[in-house]
């Protein structure tokens, strides 16, 4: 997908993990697929902010728009009509490797042997120094500084004369993670690499079929959820239907157990889990393995309030929104100064006194990355009269970078690599401060708990890591 965060992006959210990408495709002939797309697109936002793009099929030839913002501020009415069609992909990205640079802004258009190839991905290859250096000595050019691009190089350069049969040679060849949509001509094409590192899902439409990387956006656009790509196939739809290609035998599951902790939307579905219910239950077995005396349940929203209300539920103690957000500040927020970046906080966060004043608080929210903004919060409430804050995380701590498509920073910046429990309490300034066990969180996923990727927390990574990544030698970035 592609790229490492860029300022903004680091000052906007500067204690969470930043989302990966989102993808959407559609095979729906009869349909405004252009629009359907740019309605999917807009129930994905959440996984990326930086830029978006929608390319269009009608059987003859493949037609692109992109452009760096949010879904609205990309497309307009007339874009879309501009690109008719009876297939689309559509791609929302927040750059984990590739500048933030509209060059690099997905779908990726090619013309190749085979005719022209949109592709979308999610995810980052942990090998892709190494086959770009291939390419490039024996004569591949790159426009791009992306992960993807490569794939499409590997693809295009296939001795296969088939497209199916070159994507296979492909999936053989690169590591990581990836989940892809694809279009031709007349085809759409959906791919999850064998670890299934990544979501992607397949949805009915009428006579057609959407691919999507969370079920949302399967609801958005009126699609009855089928079910999810599994690790390791290819899922081919054109005139003829929908066919399945087991091409890879699924390695150990590695679905990246962040995901239902804060990346998706509640209302998805992933791999069979309901992304709210696993999060009210992670509170539920926070409060158990944390039982504290104290007065009210707030979550720091939004991330952290299915599992406040999980929390409350097993607890007994009232749940309260204690915290209003300022849902007005969009990606673009400038903070130019270090007093403004101090205010940031308070801009986005707002205390309500008359609910925290006087009260013995339990703040439960999903991670912390950095604890500059949890310093902040605790901060705020104690200005508000709070007599005790117990801070509570529906996560484990986050001790290791992540080389999959998830921006979790640089170890040296994660503040649980650094500091003990009792020195992050003291930095932060709450009186408790309790993380969810990683045996209570998998625990939650009863016999499908070694399904998932912990490598954030454990540093079990499924699959071998190029650590050039870390450095920062990103070749062409």
């Amino acid at each position: 997908m592609g790229c490492r965060p860029s300022c903004w992006n680091r000052i906007a959210l500067p204690d969470k993990p930043r989302e990966e990408c989102g993808v959407f495709g559609i095979y729906a002939p009869g349909h405004d697929v252009a629009k359907l797309t740019y309605y999917g697109l807009y129930a994905l936002q959440h996984r990326g902010q930086e830029s978006a793009g929608i390319a269009v099929a009608d059987g003859q030839r493949v037609l692109l728009h992109k452009g760096m913002g949010l879904v609205p501020e990309v497309f307009s009415g007339a874009h879309l009509q501009q690109l008719p069609g009876r297939a689309a992909i559509g791609h929302v990205r927040y750059s984990t490797t590739g500048a933030s640079h509209s060059v690099n802004a997905q779908p990726l258009l090619f013309r190749y042997a085979g005719g022209m190839l949109g592709l979308a991905h999610n995810g980052n290859l942990t090998n892709v120094n190494e086959l770009r250096a291939k390419l490039l000595a024996t004569g591949s050019v790159f426009q791009t500084s992306t992960d993807s691009e490569v794939i499409v190089n590997i693809i295009a350069r296939s001795a296969q004369n088939d497209l199916v049969e070159a994507l296979v040679k492909c999936m053989i060849d690169v590591k990581g993670a990836y989940s892809l949509v694809l279009i031709t001509e007349d085809k759409l094409i959906a791919v999850r690499d064998p670890n299934g590192f990544r979501p992607l899902c397949l949805g009915t439409l009428d006579n057609g079929y959407v691919a999507a990387s969370e079920s949302c956006a399967l609801n958005t656009v009126g699609a009855k959820f089928m079910r999810d790509v599994q690790p390791g196939e290819i899922v081919v739809i054109d005139e003829n239907g929908m066919e399945s290609i087991q091409v890879l035998k699924p390695r150990k599951r590695a679905h990246c157990i962040f995901e239902y902790i804060y990346f998706a939307r509640p209302d998805s579905m992933l791999d069979g889990f309901h992304v709210n219910m696993v999060r009210r239950e992670m509170g539920r077995v926070l409060a158990g393995e944390y039982p504290v005396e104290a007065d009210i349940v707030i979550p720091v929203p939004d991330s952290g309030t299915a599992a406040a209300r999980g929390f409350a539920e097993a607890s007994g103690i009232p749940f309260e929104e204690g915290l209003m957000k300022n849902r007005y500040i969009g990606r673009t927020f400038i903070q130019p100064s270090q007093d403004m970046r101090d205010m940031g906080v308070r801009l986005k966060l707002n205390p309500v006194r008359e609910v925290l004043a006087g009260k013995r608080v339990v703040m439960v929210d999903d991670s912390i990355v950095r604890g500059t903004t949890s310093n902040k919060i605790v901060t705020m409430l104690r200005e508000c009269g709070v007599r005790e804050v117990h801070m509570c995380l529906s996560s484990p701590p986050i001790t290791r970078s992540c080389y999959y498509g998830i921006d979790t920073s640089n170890e040296k910046e994660l503040i649980a690599a650094r500091l003990s429990l009792e020195e992050i309490r003291r930095m932060i300034g709450a009186d408790g401060l309790h993380y969810l066990s990683l045996e209570g969180l998998l625990g939650i996923f009863g016999a499908a708990r070694d399904n998932f990727c912990t490598a954030c927390f454990d540093g079990n990574y499924p699959v071998e890591v190029n650590l050039a990544r870390e450095t920062g030698k990103y070749g062409l970035e």
